[in-house]
């Protein structure tokens, strides 16, 4: 390795946009509401850079006020880009605030952009002797590459990155030097920059012209080579393409200085970076951020022995045991103020907060505590078992505590005889309906308690619950809720257990005192976050949906997850028989048209061939990876062209169907039950909807012969059941309509009429009973579309429709229904003036974007403004339709079981004498679950499958 010196210069926005849009899907929101994006992805990068390089020399660079000398030259550079979202906005202070507290130098002057800066600093630093490498992945910066500056860039995420030397200039941009990247960007132009560039000049011409010519200079001496439009238009643009190459070059002449000393990496200031992250709630990135400049003993002397067991040493005892913290900076530090230095800061956690948790392991002692127990008004519990699937769990303790601080645990024996013996010593305080219960997740303790025949009554107090209807965007499981709202971190489950392995220990094999530590710990903490949440769920208007939706919904998915659905395991065997009869023919096929056998399952074999050899396309679209992109977005367009591409899209949806369905399900049948048991989540979608998981039962797929088939293995008990399936029909459609108070559409729904069909008659103006298939195809894609702000591109490429048609029916469609189009800019601007919309009951969606200057970031909160109101009341009202059904199945004391909920419908296991009654019962409840000005409708249907009843 060479003992050159290495300097990094972080391009800062470059990896603060980068980090933003990353998260663009799923944004990082803290308890406050702000977007934590930006800083996430921005620090994640600079750690990474870090521990993977351990530079000497590091520097972060800022654009200040944009480029005057690029706008004096060029009045329109840079003027079409969007503003800059908010998020990135507020993550800059605190990036330059962490910076600063990291000791890294940030380098930013007025009136210059951070390539410049970074330009003049590499040149600088070149001319010390430095190798120099530039952190950023654009493009521009390949200028600058010579023999001791390299660009380092990062691939596409969680891919690593890529060293740009002068080969890799070369072979990228077709060039000799790299300062002829100068001119290809001057010839092509830039529309992110707004750099004119010649017109009629792109990509591959550009390289043509630089393999002939060797620069834009070259090029204008020689336009007499050149024929046609193209020597017209580069002869009449020489001024412009001129101007263009000076705005795409890379300034080395910036009033900057590279002291080396100044950019030495060193040693953080880690209590004020990690009270800066503790402030954004970064947990993980703490962790992170102690491991990238932590080096233990095991580290520095990798012959020492690895210790055995859940032994879990202290940040004191790390740094004792590797004397010589942050070595990697050469640091002349003693351990000791290393010591200092990491443990300065600290969460409270159970060694530094006083607190009284007692095991209970004598008669007397649990005698005593019942008796104390029964005295409650509310408390707060927590099972301790032997596994996270509830049905396979078996009691190993339980924890107890009402007031903070303080707290029992009762151990469980292994033999189920005296577990029920000692579970019934309880029976009592669960089934008391004037004691409140609290935990976190109450729905798992519930389906454990039910194994042991007890039923657990009287109100509960879910903190994850509450939490979800408090803050829906973020992440709701108890450490993070400790951490951000108690500043408290509780002891981790693999202190105990150890980490996931065959050498993980079952919690029925930890010592019964640290078995009380980690389980009182778990419900003091709970029952101190209930006190913090009760307050909260007031404050935002959700306490009424929080007690008279989510609570008793929790009880209802508990009894539907325990009961489960029966499966027909050998339809599945047929069926994947078939699937693999199926496969092997377009198998063959695939491999007939394309000439050759390959891996079709391999994107870049697949590319290779589609694009390579059979040359389907002229330009084909490639990855960040430089591999042909072969998604099915892509493959889709081409499939009416080319019978291989149907084929193998043919192939990739049978293939899935059946790893995922026709395979997976018979695997998850439960060994005692003999049945599927899928998992209800009511807090993972924003909108209020639930999620399935093992099995997701929510996505098997029903627009395909085949993927409908998957039903079929969804049976009835036994042959005295019968499967009835109640769907509500079109029940956003319904909503949109009566909460837009749109009498057009409301007539037609309160008449019975085919809603699309009536849609297409007032939109293509016809009559109703003249409306073509296509025209109310066409409607129907509107009618849905305009729930998710359907654009005319997006209903272009949904339909037939050419972009212009498409905009003309969209505007057709908004002048036959005026409110309609009035109510989507009334939730618009509600959500502009609040920051959130809500359902028909109240669910609150915070949209943080909704006042953003960046037209994208806007139009996504712009769209959700008005899809969340309907989506969120949709499940709002199926959830109460639930609710009725199970309290009327129980008290009517009927042998009818509720099994399923997909979407807008529900699933149940009918006793055949019950039917006609359960049928009324159903579709009652579930048409009269809300009021609105459009009736609900429900589509009942039954059968002996899935399938058949749907």
């Amino acid at each position: 390795m060479s003992d050159q010196k290495r300097l990094f210069l972080v391009d800062a926005y470059a990896l603060i946009f980068r980090g933003y849009y990353a998260f663009i899907k799923n944004p990082r929101i803290n308890s406050k509401g702000v977007d934590t994006s930006a800083i996430m992805g921005f620090m994640n990068s600079l750690l990474d850079v870090i521990k993977r390089e351990r530079p000497d020399h590091l520097a972060v660079c800022f654009d200040k006020g944009g480029s005057t000398d690029r706008v004096d030259m060029y009045e329109a550079y840079k003027a079409n880009r969007d503003e800059t979202p908010e998020a990135i906005k507020v993550a800059v202070p605190y990036i330059q605030d962490i910076l600063k507290a990291m000791h890294i130098p940030i380098m930013v002057k007025e009136g210059y952009e951070a390539d410049d800066v970074i330009g003049t600093l590499s040149k600088q630093a070149e001319k010390e002797g430095y190798q120099t490498f530039m952190v950023t992945p654009d493009k521009d910066f390949a200028q600058l590459v010579s023999e001791n500056i390299f660009m380092y860039r990062p691939k596409s995420f969680g891919g690593g990155y890529e060293t740009w030397g002068i080969p890799e200039v070369q072979k990228k941009f077709e060039v000799t030097d790299p300062l002829q990247v100068i001119d290809f960007l001057g010839m092509m132009g830039d529309s992110s920059d707004n750099i004119p560039g010649l017109p009629g000049v792109g990509e591959k011409t550009a390289k043509k012209f630089l393999a002939q010519y060797g620069s834009m200079e070259g090029l204008f001496e020689n336009t007499h080579e050149l024929k046609g439009k193209m020597k017209e238009k580069v002869e009449a643009n020489k001024e412009l393409g001129l101007l263009s190459k000076k705005l795409a070059t890379i300034m080395l002449d910036v009033p900057v200085t590279f002291d080396a000393k100044d950019f030495e990496l060193e040693q953080p200031d880690i209590p004020k970076v990690t009270e800066i992250f503790q402030e954004l709630e970064f947990r993980r990135l703490i962790d992170n951020f102690t491991k990238t400049f932590t080096v233990t003993a095991s580290e520095e002397n990798q012959s020492a022995p690895e210790t055995k067991g859940d032994n879990k040493a202290t940040p004191k005892e790390q740094v004792a045991a590797g004397a010589g913290q942050f070595s990697l900076f050469g640091s002349n530090d003693s351990p000791e103020s290393s010591t200092e230095t990491v443990s300065e800061y600290t969460r409270k956690t159970a060694t530094t907060t006083s607190h009284f948790y007692q095991s209970l392991t004598s008669n007397l002692a649990i005698k005593l505590f019942l008796k104390n127990l029964m005295n409650q008004n509310s408390v707060c519990f927590d099972t301790e078992t032997t596994d996270i699937n509830p049905l396979a769990a078996s009691l190993v303790g339980i924890a107890f505590s009402w007031e903070s601080g303080k707290g029992f645990y009762l151990p469980f024996p292994e033999d189920k005889a005296a577990a029920q013996e000692l579970i019934e010593q309880l029976r009592p305080f669960f089934e008391a309906e004037h004691i409140e219960k609290i935990g976190q997740n109450l729905k798992y303790d519930i389906k454990v308690l039910a194994k042991y025949n007890i039923t657990v009554k009287g109100k509960l107090f879910d903190t994850m619950l509450a939490h979800y209807l408090i803050n829906p965007d973020m992440r709701h499981n108890m450490d993070v809720l400790a951490e951000t709202y108690l500043n408290y971190t509780p002891i981790s489950i693999t202190e105990l257990i150890g980490k996931k392995g065959k050498n993980q220990l079952s919690m029925r094999e930890v010592p019964v005192e640290k078995q009380t530590e980690y389980a009182v710990e778990d419900a003091d903490i709970t029952l101190q976050l209930k006190e913090h949440f009760a307050n909260e769920l007031g404050q935002a208007n959700t306490q009424k949906l929080f007690d008279t939706i989510e609570v008793p919904l929790l009880k209802v998915l508990a009894a539907m997850e325990l009961e489960g659905i029966n499966l027909d395991k050998d339809f599945l065997a047929s069926l994947a028989e078939q699937l693999n009869s199926d496969i092997k023919t377009l198998e063959s096929k695939i491999y007939a048209e394309a000439g050759e056998e390959f891996n079709i399952a391999s994107p870049k074999q697949l590319g290779d061939i589609l694009f390579d050899k059979l040359k389907l396309v002229d330009k084909p679209k490639k990855t960040k990876t430089g591999q042909y992109a072969t998604s099915e977005d892509i493959l889709s367009y081409l499939a009416k062209d080319h019978s291989i591409i149907q084929y193998i899209l043919d192939f990739r949806g049978l293939s899935k169907l059946k790893s995922t369905y026709v395979d997976a399900l018979p695997l998850q049948v439960d060994p005692t039950t003999g049945r599927v048991h899928t998992d209800y989540m009511q807090t993972v979608a924003a909108t209020g909807r639930l999620s399935s998981n093992n099995p997701n039962l929510q996505n098997i797929p029903i627009r395909t012969e085949r993927g409908r088939q998957v039903r079929k293995a969804f049976v009835p008990r036994n042959e005295d059941y019968i499967l009835l399936a109640a769907d509500y029909s079109q029940i956003e459609l319904r909503i949109i309509a009566a909460l837009s108070e749109e009498e057009t559409m409301i007539e037609a729904f309160k008449h019975g009429e085919d809603i699309h069909a009536s849609t297409a008659s007032k939109v293509f103006n016809v009559p109703i009973s003249d409306v073509t298939r296509e025209q109310r195809s066409n409607a129907k894609t509107v009618n849905f579309g305009i729930i998710y702000g359907v654009s005319a591109f997006g209903l272009s490429n949904q339909t037939d429709l050419s972009r212009s048609e498409a905009k003309a029916l969209i505007d057709t469609y908004y002048e036959t229904y005026p409110k309609l189009k009035a109510y989507i800019s009334k939730q618009v601007d509600f959500a502009r003036d609040h920051g959130y919309v809500q359902t028909v009951l109240g669910r609150r969606r915070y949209l943080k974007d909704i006042n953003s200057r960046n037209a994208v970031v806007r139009g996504a909160a712009e769209r959700n403004a008005v899809n969340a109101p309907i989506q969120g009341s949709a499940a709002d009202i199926i959830k109460i339709a639930m609710i009725n059904i199970y309290k009327k199945l129980e008290d009517g004391d009927f042998k009818t079981k509720m099994l399923l909920q997909v979407h807008d419908e529900l699933v149940f296991d009918v006793y055949k004498p019950e039917l006609d009654r359960i049928k009324t019962l159903v579709k009652t409840e579930m048409e009269n679950a809300y009021q609105l000005e459009v009736p609900l409708d429900v589509d009942l249907g039954t059968g002996n499958n899935w399938l058949e009843a749907h």
